[in-house]
């Protein structure tokens, strides 16, 4: 599992450097406007080099070890979301068509993975399933919400896959752990404030798609493994869905580009992108620990704690906006 990970961590590196070559020659920027948080044209579509890695390795990954119908479906659907999100990326694209091609990839994986069964019958499998595709659709597009400042993504999908091994070693396996932090490692290098390259939407989400795949995996294995798939993403869970709220409390089109979540106004309100990372990071090692513990049988007071950990963590974000206002 080291080589994997050092080996797919090499090739990002490599293959991201490459991207940036030929998007910097295409004139492929990203400029600045009213809702960037960053002040320089910067090449954008980074996720030509993690997608199509992430998808190698994954389906070689399956190849040998014998994937299964739902994990074959998973990695077109992963395929799909990447094309339709760098034609985005490129001509952005209404909000229906990206939408649909994310409904598909979600139903079409769902409807060939096995049943759950994550509520001991309780709940018809139809209804769970329905509930957890709605969950996983949500996740993909939260992921690209929160894509905004240098290395977010890349220190989030880092977190949930270390998360994912520690605290639910075994349910997940380890190679695809590997090649997924090998890969966003490798981005990070060239991502890490200040940023020479974005992911943009061909990265961020079919990204996304990836880790709720895995966060479902580990959930569907381990008796208590719904709780850790809460906790270790719950930051970027409680950032995006109150910003939305939020937003749709006051009547704001929630389906439009915005600077209003909640580590956007600490950038606003004078942190550094490495600094809002360096604490996202923070508050996700302590998520780690918690998701441990919802793994060793105590899952409501671990998912307690991360909410508290969360909530904590937005409060300083904005209460650092709150400051700037108040100057």
């Amino acid at each position: 599992m080291s080589l994997l990970f050092l080996g797919f961590f090499a090739a990002a590196i490599f293959a991201t450097g490459l991207v940036l070559l030929w998007l910097r020659k295409r004139r492929i920027l990203d400029l600045p406007n009213a809702r960037s948080s960053h002040a320089v044209p910067t090449p954008r579509g980074g996720g030509l080099a993690v997608t199509p890695l992430v998808l190698l390795g994954f389906g070689g990954w399956f190849a040998v070890h014998g994937g299964a119908p739902g994990d074959w479906a998973m990695l077109f659907g992963a395929a799909l979301l990447g094309a339709i999100s760098w034609i985005d990326d490129r001509h952005t694209l209404p909000a229906w068509p990206r939408f649909a091609a994310q409904i598909v990839a979600v139903a079409l994986a769902m409807a060939l993975m096995p049943r759950f069964d994550l509520t001991g019958g309780a709940v018809p499998p139809g209804v769970e399933k329905l509930v957890l595709g709605l969950a996983w659709l949500w996740f993909v597009n939260l992921t690209n919400f929160m894509d905004g400042i240098d290395g977010i993504t890349g220190v989030e999908a880092l977190s949930i896959a270390v998360g994912l091994l520690f605290a639910l070693p075994g349910a997940v396996p380890g190679g695809l752990l590997a090649i997924v932090a090998g890969c966003v490692l490798g981005f990070l290098v060239w991502n890490w404030h200040p940023a020479k390259i974005f992911m943009g939407d061909v990265g961020s989400v079919p990204l996304g798609y990836v880790l709720g795949y895995l966060l479902l995996g580990g959930a569907a294995k381990h008796p208590d493994g719904w709780a850790v798939a809460l906790i270790l993403p719950a930051l970027y869970w409680a950032d995006a869905s109150l910003t939305l709220a939020r937003r749709a409390l006051a009547g704001e089109p929630i389906w439009r580009a915005h600077r209003e979540h909640f580590y956007q106004k600490a950038t606003q309100g004078g942190w550094s992108h490495a600094q809002v990372c360096l604490l996202i990071l923070v508050a996700n090692l302590c998520l780690i620990g918690m998701a441990r513990v919802a793994a060793a049988g105590h899952p409501w007071q671990a998912l307690t704690a991360a909410a508290a950990v969360s909530a904590l963590v937005l409060i300083l974000f904005q209460a650092k906006f709150a400051h700037r206002d108040k100057d």
